[in-house]
């Protein structure tokens, strides 16, 4: 059975590994010219019945515990006043202390893409549709002009992909919010207060519809995060020349005016560009009727907003799981099931949090849904 990925992702890549792992290659069709093209983005935090799961399946467990960093749990909550809401400390010992260890995407794509024989990614090939053969097949086209046939096909083509119209029309829509993100290079030699600050894992403070944090990586560096709700030409509106960063860190802080002076010294210690982009997510609960010799994995079928911290977490074990299903010729349908059982609460949490840390007061809400987890308030 020839099996061809589109997308090579943490989802795409856990699928290709598990099914090598089992005797079973695959093609994986990636856009990214090579591994280093661009920036893969941050850090992660892997749990243990989703991400680490999937990287056990993998035979990749030891290698994973090598790049993971479980003291980047820790994590400091304020409001924008400055007053601690929450403060999380992770444990120097004991198995305790790899509920979800930080782990930098960029490591965690290396540790795929080692295991793997170079020949399984196709770089700079992406995929621009799928037109179904019959019996299961399908012809993929490539943005070079090729085409590939396969018995089974797998989207793992994130956000935009070109393989979910075989099943639905849904599209992302805008969740009401916008993110940017900056960077903060050799924190603790540079910049020693913001690093203080952030800790060995993360920081994040809220304010009424916008907040404010930072994590740091494994390597050296702290990113910076803002989240903003706002209409969805906010950027055309907004005025700020984000295509002129020094500029545009001076305009953000002014969005922050009246936050506590140490925190908004997190945007004076970044350099380089500004990272702006829109927060979308799929229809809660989208399911698509069964379709024979295709199928959608992590965020091709249930993109939702990084609220609920789920979304590497879902795709790595939805695709261990479909590579396991087909390596024992079990039922493609009953993956799809346990898959869309699995995301849709994550993406109902995703969506509910994402109003909750966004609205008017969310700081105070915040606090007492703190005090009633911990039993502080009935």
């Amino acid at each position: 059975m020839r099996i061809v990925i589109a997308g090579g992702g943490l989802g795409g890549l856990t699928c290709a590994r598990v099914l090598r792992a089992h005797g079973v290659d695959a093609v994986v069709c990636e856009r990214d010219a090579s591994p280093e093209a661009r920036v893969q983005g941050g850090t992660l935090d892997l749990t243990v019945d989703e991400g680490q799961w999937a990287l056990r399946e993998a035979g990749l467990e030891a290698g994973y515990r090598a790049i993971a960093r479980p003291e980047g749990q820790d994590m400091v909550l304020y409001d924008s006043a400055g007053t601690l809401l929450r403060q999380e400390i992770t444990p120097d010992e004991g198995e305790a202390r790899w509920g979800r260890p930080e782990a930098d995407r960029p490591a965690l794509r290396k540790l795929l893409l080692d295991a793997l024989p170079e020949e399984t990614v196709h770089w700079g090939h992406a995929v621009t549709r799928a037109e179904p053969l019959g019996d299961g097949r399908h012809r993929v086209h490539l943005s070079g002009g090729e085409t590939l046939e396969c018995d089974f096909l797998i989207g793992a083509d994130g956000a935009r992909s070109r393989i979910r119209p075989l099943f639905t029309d849904a599209e992302p829509a805008y969740c009401g919010a916008h993110g940017m993100e900056l960077v903060i290079h050799d924190a603790d030699r540079a910049h020693p207060a913001a690093s203080a600050l952030v800790g060995r894992g993360g920081f994040s403070s809220i304010g009424d519809h916008q907040t404010l944090s930072a994590q740091r990586n494994g390597d050296g560096t702290i990113r910076v995060h803002l989240t903003l709700r706002c209409a969805e030409d906010w950027v055309e509106t907004s005025g700020i020349p984000f295509d002129d960063p020094d500029r545009a860190r001076v305009a953000l802080k002014e969005l922050y005016a009246g936050w506590p002076e140490e925190f908004l010294a997190l945007l004076d210690a970044t350099s380089g560009p500004v990272l702006v982009y829109p927060l979308t997510a799929l229809p809660v609960g989208l399911r698509w009727d069964p379709t024979p010799g295709v199928t959608l994995i992590g965020d091709a079928a249930h993109l939702m907003s990084p609220f609920a911290g789920q979304g590497a977490n879902l795709a790595m074990r939805d695709g261990a799981e479909l590579a396991l299903v087909l390596v024992q010729g079990g039922d493609v349908r009953k993956f799809e099931e346990a898959m869309f059982d699995r995301a849709e609460p994550a993406a109902q949490m995703s969506a509910d949090n994402l109003e909750l840390f966004l609205s008017d007061g969310a700081a105070e809400k915040v606090r007492h849904l703190f005090a009633k987890m911990s039993g502080e308030e009935d």
